[in-house]
């Protein structure tokens, strides 16, 4: 499906201006709270750029010009972002995704996923997008006969520790199959070039801290963690097998935080796994306390301790993968992405609570099987190598995905875009359709999403079982 951004951006709150005025410092958004609504100023994404390094930013290229990428899972929390980096660097994206994990369009089944539609409000350029589910070989195949795809990166698993424990034949047939049958499409159409996301869950309970990439991995504590520590293992064979693969996986750590436009950021479709949602969910009252699974680790404060990394750091980290891929084949190379320092539970919640200016209730209930104690990178190796370095603080990761979750209480299923213009499409085919009223874009309130945030869409796609992260 493509999205072309050719409508003055306007997003939901803001004030339409005349014909051909622009926003560019500041954007307006809504942030509602009961009935009531006050407008937010937010940072638009040049605000992004200015937190970058000099040296970064004189670094940077436009690396994928002219390349084609295909981004599985790409309509999710770390898909979506990754998308806006990939598009700011040159690269034309083709993104898949089934909606497992993630909030699909409207019921009637017209354009993109309200996470990739407002990508593009971003960044200004479009993208193409397929309903897929990866099981599907068929479906993937014909994508990859109808486009020249250069490059992959990989993002679609289901994700969640504690489901893993408690489903893990789901788990192994989703994740590993899943990536069995993207590596056989990709080399029947001659695609070498991968960056895989792995995890940090691969070390299992470490046996020192900063974790390296030399650090023993296989002893993982969990199956989500096996289901990629088995991938990596299948990256190492083929990559040894046939010399034209040309192969990066990211361990990264624990991905928090937003775009600091607050237009797009993480919106969980099941129960809230992930820590910084729950707090959030918790400070605007919505969820009565945060539970903590185990005060009883040999940590500062008895709480687990791990490495948050902001989202857009790791997008960042994906695009420096793919243009060391451009640059160099070695094979296989495997990099930790994270910020190098360890924090606890209770120091991010008290992090957060002073960002936001909220209280957050919690209770420490015992420990949760597979889960580990300390964790937190080294990523000295990503900085020599990839040119990369994790840029953002830990108040920011907290500010960022606090003006996303104000800014949108009820995540991207209260607010599917007809703001621009839009060229939706059938199975990627690409038709036009105007949604405008008297010269500006439609801010109409959209259908909230069925139950657990699916559709069944009218091009008799139905989502299956292999989610995307």
């Amino acid at each position: 499906m493509l999205l072309r951004n050719t409508a003055q951006p306007q997003l939901p709150g803001q004030p339409p201006g005349p014909p051909g005025s622009t926003v560019d410092s500041t954007r307006w958004c809504n942030r509602r709270s009961g009935a009531a609504s006050e407008p937010w100023i937010v940072p638009a994404p040049d605000v992004l750029e200015r937190r970058r390094s000099k040296e970064w930013l004189e670094a940077r290229d436009m690396s994928g010009a002219g390349l084609t990428v295909l981004v599985t899972g790409g309509a999710g929390y770390i898909g979506s972002h990754c998308t806006v980096e990939l598009l700011q660097a040159g690269y034309a994206v083709i993104a898949l995704d089934n909606f497992v994990n993630s909030v699909p369009s409207a019921p009637s089944g017209s354009g993109l996923p309200p996470s990739l539609q407002r990508v593009q409000l971003i960044t200004g350029k479009e993208l193409t997008f397929y309903e897929c589910d990866l099981l599907d070989k068929t479906r993937l195949q014909q994508i990859f006969q109808e486009h020249k795809i250069d490059c992959v990166i990989h993002f679609a698993a289901i994700k969640a520790v504690g489901e893993s424990m408690q489903f893990p034949l789901l788990y192994y047939k989703n994740n590993l199959i899943a990536t069995i049958n993207l590596l056989e499409v990709m080399e029947a159409h001659n695609v070498y070039q991968l960056v895989f996301s792995s995890s940090c869950t691969v070390y299992g309970n470490p046996e020192s801290l900063p974790i390296t990439e030399s650090h023993p991995t296989g002893d993982v504590t969990n199956v989500y963690g096996r289901t990629k520590h088995f991938i990596e293992g299948m990256l190492k064979d083929i990559s040894a097998a046939n010399s034209k693969w040309n192969i990066i996986a990211l361990r990264y750590f624990n991905p928090v935080g937003a775009h600091p436009t607050g237009l797009i950021g993480e919106d969980p479709t099941k129960e809230f796994t992930n820590i910084m949602p729950y707090m959030a969910q918790v400070a605007m009252g919505n969820k009565p306390h945060l539970t903590i699974f185990g005060g009883d680790y040999d940590t500062v404060d008895g709480t687990g301790v791990r490495d948050y990394i902001h989202v857009m750091d790791l997008a960042s980290g994906h695009v420096a993968a793919l243009s060391k891929l451009h640059k160099d084949h070695q094979r296989i190379r495997i990099y930790n992405l994270g910020t190098g320092k360890g924090v606890s539970v209770l120091q991010l919640l008290k992090i957060f609570e002073a960002v936001t200016d909220t209280e957050i209730p919690f209770k420490i209930c015992s420990r949760r099987d597979g889960d580990i104690v300390s964790m937190y990178a080294n990523a000295s190796l990503a900085e020599k190598e990839l040119g990369w370095k994790s840029q953002f603080t830990l108040p920011q990761m907290c500010k960022d995905f606090w003006r996303w979750q104000t800014m949108n209480p009820d995540g991207y299923r209260s607010s599917v875009e007809n703001s621009v213009s839009r060229k939706a499409s059938q199975n990627g085919h690409t038709v036009t359709e105007h949604l405008k009223k008297n010269g500006h874009s439609d801010n109409s309130v959209p259908a909230k999403s069925s139950q657990n945030g699916h559709h069944q869409h009218t091009n008799g796609k139905i989502p299956m079982g292999n989610g995307h992260s």
